[in-house]
């Protein structure tokens, strides 16, 4: 099992429905605030299920929604599959999209998933549809020095601000035992330093800069900034 596949089924990455719903409440509005227009062209890249994609549409002209896993594109087309303001993409359908089209692309906890000649594919592919004043989000990248343990504190600090944690304790439990840990210590999370993302975003044609505090609710990951030059 890859990683890919992992994500096509139903997973217990969330503690609860409380859990998934705050979630994805959290990333659609820092998704929100990063739209630079409201007639901007936006591309969630492994968007997972993007349960508040129609909050973020209404903020900018055009949002695409992009993941890897064929059951979450199916349950984005029961959700928003007739909505004018959003298209629904795999992978493969990014290549489509016309150049120099998007003003702003977020791919939020994926690097992780990516081996480092699928992100430099990535970065590549990101460059030449993004605008040239245009802006790409690398967010929630892992760093070597953050253990699980610092995610799971993390993940509890959430659930006690967000009402959910007991259930948040359980899942963490419930995820030691899980196919999510035994694909972690066969295939590996990608970690990167600030260093590794400045030189790749560099080599790739960007600008890079590190941003304050990461999106979503783990603050020992990082987030990046990068502008085609």
């Amino acid at each position: 099992m890859n990683w890919r596949d992992y994500w096509n089924q139903d997973t217990p990455i969330y503690a609860g429905e409380r859990h998934k719903l705050l979630h994805y409440r959290l990333v659609a509005n820092e998704i929100i605030g990063l739209i630079p227009s409201p007639d901007a062209a936006v591309l969630d890249h492994a968007c997972g299920e993007a349960l508040f994609a129609d909050r973020v549409a209404a903020k900018c002209g055009h949002l695409y929604l992009c993941d890897g896993a064929p059951l979450v594109r199916e349950r984005l087309h029961e959700r928003f599959g007739d909505r004018d303001r959003i298209t629904i993409l795999s992978p493969e359908d990014l290549a489509t999209l016309p150049e120099a089209s998007l003003d702003l692309i977020v791919a939020n906890s994926l690097l992780q998933y990516l081996s480092l000649e699928e992100l430099r594919g990535l970065l590549k592919l990101w460059h030449g549809k993004l605008k040239t004043d245009g802006r790409l989000i690398l967010a929630d990248v892992i760093r070597p020095d953050v253990s699980p343990v610092t995610d799971a504190k993390a993940l509890l600090s959430f659930a006690w601000k967000g009402g959910f944690l007991k259930s948040a304790a359980l899942g963490l439990a419930r995820t030691a035992f899980s196919e999510y840990r035994k694909i972690r210590e066969e295939i590996g999370l990608a970690q990167y330093t600030q260093e590794d993302i400045v030189d790749l975003l560099e080599e790739a044609g960007f600008s890079a800069e590190r941003m304050e505090r990461n999106i979503g609710h783990n603050p020992a990951r990082m987030t990046f900034m990068g502008r085609p030059v």
